[in-house]
């Protein structure tokens, strides 16, 4: 920024800050939320207690955190994301020694009156840090070998320790919503062509050693590609979950069975019916019509986001809010290529509408980042 445009602009203070928030993001979130617990209350049966008043609680501590992030200057976070990473790095440690086991993963530590999942501390903190690591770098040396280097292995570090607990749905979230901060930051479109290519080979490899001497992969791996690529296989036991998600997407048709009226959630045929296949119930209760609305909301979000980042003068706050956009869309994008069978299912939850702490409380508060940036930026003078 020159000398005059430093004199003719003004950052907002005190009251003001809370006039500049991006009032549009705010009021998506709330409405996605929204859809949420709305989702969870028929889930429940018409019990708000079990699952829809948490999660309220936890939105509104979220939301209170949010406000309490992005009234502190955005430079703050600049300086302060290395910090977060080591954090998270330790917190990722600790889960492997200490951590609470679920479900056949050991993902969370407990906290007391919460368990917290450290994976998705990382996904803000490596946007953090990979976003200040550019706006530290000169323009001319993003593409070169050894600069390249270095967040990859800043974003390999946590995918390691993720996938030891094991959970693969995060591990893809780190690396691609890492690989989507450097492309962002321009790094040459040579290195993501040479990953692609590199993991093109690896599957092509995988299915062609299959009954060879040097098969890459155990037989029950394979097993499971098989029921990804025909659930039908097996529909009563690895293939049961995709099965039933399709047959509640497919059964709501045009606008649903009606709130509270889905038969595969009501009769319990649906698994994890209030977590990672919440769409589901979405789309069996108010079929094309609230999936599509549902969708509308998310690339609203997106759109305000986006746009929120173009208009940023610097690099930091620009990258921060694209990255932490792109780590929200990966969410809901995969959770829905999931339930619908055009993905693994991989236990990645519906950001704001699937039930659960550590994820709606650390989305938030990198919302609360994104509106730091936004709040933070010069403005003109009136």
């Amino acid at each position: 920024m020159s000398y005059l445009e430093h004199r003719l602009s003004v950052i907002p203070t005190g009251f003001g800050k809370i006039l500049a928030l991006n009032w549009a993001i705010l009021l998506l979130l709330c409405a996605i939320a929204g859809v949420g617990f709305v989702m969870l209350y028929s889930v429940a049966g018409g019990n708000a207690s079990t699952w829809t008043n948490p999660q309220i609680q936890r939105f509104i501590m979220g939301m209170f955190g949010l406000f309490v992030v992005a009234m502190i200057p955005i430079y703050f976070w600049r300086n302060v994301s290395f910090i977060a990473y080591v954090v998270a790095i330790i917190l990722l440690i600790i889960v492997e020694f200490f951590g609470v086991q679920g479900m056949g993963a050991q993902r969370w530590i407990d906290l007391g009156f919460m368990r917290l999942q450290p994976s998705e501390v990382m996904k803000i903190a490596l946007v953090m840090l990979l976003a200040a690591y550019y706006d530290w770098l000169p323009l001319h040396r993003t593409s070169r070998p050894l600069w390249v280097l270095v967040p990859v292995i800043l974003i390999l570090l946590p995918v390691m320790l993720v996938l030891r607990q094991p959970d693969l749905g995060t591990s893809v979230l780190l690396m691609a919503g890492g690989g989507a901060i450097m492309f962002f930051a321009g790094v040459h479109w040579a290195y993501f062509v040479s990953v692609i290519a590199a993991g093109a080979g690896l599957i092509f490899g995988i299915f062609n050693s299959r009954g060879t001497t040097w098969q890459l992969l155990k037989d029950y791996q394979y097993a499971r590609i098989d029921t990804f690529l025909d659930p039908s296989s097996d529909p009563l036991g690895a293939g049961y979950h995709i099965s039933q998600a399709k047959i509640a997407l497919g059964s709501g048709g045009w606008t649903g069975r009606g709130f509270m009226e889905g038969t595969q959630s009501r009769l319990n045929f649906l698994p994890e019916k209030h977590t990672d296949f919440i769409f589901t119930i979405l789309a069996e209760e108010f079929g094309f019509v609230g999936t599509m609305s549902l969708l509308v909301l998310y690339f609203l979000l997106m759109t305000f986001c986006i746009v929120a980042a173009l208009g940023m003068r610097d690099r930091f706050s620009s990258l921060v809010t694209l990255g932490i956009a792109m780590t929200f869309f990966l969410f809901f994008a995969i959770n829905m290529a999931m339930v619908m069978g055009l993905a693994p299912v991989v236990g990645v939850p519906l950001p704001l509408v699937s039930y659960g702490g550590s994820s709606m409380l650390i989305l938030l508060l990198g919302f609360g980042v994104l509106q730091s940036a936004y709040v933070h930026q010069p403005r003109s003078k009136v």
